[in-house]
């Protein structure tokens, strides 16, 4: 029994390498893991499309914008219900079980976990 449990808890503390974030540096990385998905968390749904546009609904208003990538970040200039988000370029990272996390100021800023589906 003792043996049970201690196995249990291994496997517990030892989380799967595919649920880790990984960096995505590269366009094409990053083209190939949202190309065809929603970007989708509560109340919000968004399509990045590998012709960089941005469109969707976040909190019951439209978003809409553009993006490129630059020095192996994600910069986009969003409108959000009509209202400029600005220019950030931001981090990206995923995971292979269809997580990506985006974190603002190149990184140093505040972050956003998505599902893609």
């Amino acid at each position: 029994m003792r043996m049970m449990i201690a196995a249990a808890c291994a496997a517990l503390v030892a989380s799967p390498v595919w649920a880790e974030l990984r960096p995505i540096t590269d366009q094409s990385q990053f083209v190939q893991l949202i190309n065809g998905k929603t970007l989708t968390r509560p109340m919000v749904k968004l399509t990045v499309s590998p012709n960089g546009q941005i469109a969707g609904r976040g909190s019951f208003w439209d978003v809409e914008g553009t993006w490129s990538w630059q020095d192996g970040y994600f910069c986009r200039d969003l409108f959000w219900g009509g209202d400029a988000l600005g220019y950030n370029c931001q981090e990206v990272q995923a995971s292979a079980d269809g997580q990506i996390k985006f974190t603002s100021d190149r990184g140093a800023g505040d972050s956003a976990m998505f599902s893609l589906r």
